[in-house]
């Protein structure tokens, strides 16, 4: 979303920045956006020019806003208010000529109550809000982000690939609790199980986000076996019972079995020897991976 207001803004020949406030040292998050002189700190070896400065006539773009330091938000709010900000260091001001763009994955007020982010800050920077829906709220994105994400894949890795008309029915109606994030890697890994130009049901792993949950058996290949179990058994019970029909599905196949399991094969070769005596019958499996 930023990207496309700074390409479609008069700024456009100018640079647009991108800083994640929760990725950076709050120790060091006042000397990245403001820049420091050097020697102003121990370690200050040289000048340091921030991103404000870096990014003068273009964008700025301040990701998880609510990940800045409270004293920071004071010293934002003053660049914001007067347009001067000062280097670590210096006694000099400088000026800024951004368009500043703040983006949080929480609600606003609720990170105003619970004291992430100053009330003030954020009169300040609500000039325009601009919300984006999750992607549940907004089905009909679905199969057009899906497209652009196997076929940005396809150029990465060679082979091309498409999705099955059912595929896409199914991405469309599933919540995306991670939202986009979520549909990239579930895309990725259904391009990784594919083994034709055609991504299927069957390539969709049953432990994918998108069919993380009994709730949602329409990620599963309708040709596959279920299994079902009763209110109160014991997780390990239900791990056993998942694992074990998972690698009879898969004939024995380990590696195939662990991958839509989601778990590693020496995990899956663990819990395996755990169960050894219940698993008499898949002693197959276990021995072609020894033999491995």
């Amino acid at each position: 979303m930023a990207q496309t207001l700074h390409a479609l803004s008069r700024r456009r020949d100018k640079p647009i920045l991108a800083v994640n406030c929760g990725a950076i040292s709050p120790h060091l998050m006042e000397s990245e956006i403001f820049g420091h002189e050097k020697g102003s700190f121990t370690g200050a070896d040289a000048q340091h020019i921030g991103f404000f400065e870096r990014a003068r006539g273009g964008t700025l773009f301040l990701d998880e806003i609510t990940e800045m330091p409270a004293d920071l938000q004071v010293k934002l709010l003053r660049v914001l208010e007067s347009g001067t900000f000062m280097r670590v260091g210096s006694t000099q001001l400088q000026t800024t000529d951004v368009r500043l763009i703040a983006a949080t994955n929480r609600a606003p007020e609720r990170a105003v109550a619970e004291g992430r982010l100053r009330e003030d800050l954020l009169y300040r920077l609500n000039v325009f809000p601009i919300h984006v829906p999750p992607l549940r709220e907004r089905p009909e994105d679905v199969a057009l982000l899906a497209e652009h994400f196997i076929a940005a894949i396809a150029r990465r890795e060679g082979p091309a690939k498409r999705f099955a008309p059912a595929v896409l029915e199914v991405f469309a109606a599933h919540p995306w609790p991670g939202n986009v994030r979520e549909l990239r890697n579930a895309v990725e890994r259904a391009y990784v199980m594919a083994t034709g130009p055609e991504v299927t049901d069957a390539c969709l792993s049953p432990a994918s986000p998108a069919a993380d949950s009994c709730a949602a058996p329409v990620m599963m290949n309708k040709a596959r076996p279920m299994v079902s179990v009763c209110v109160g058994e014991s997780w390990a019970a239900i791990e056993r019972q998942v694992m074990l029909a998972t690698l009879e599905y898969f004939n024995g196949h380990q590696q195939r079995a662990s991958s839509a399991l989601g778990v590693s094969v020496k995990t899956l070769y663990n819990r395996l020897r755990e169960w050894s005596p219940q698993a008499s019958s898949r002693r197959r499996g276990l021995d072609e991976f020894s033999a491995n």
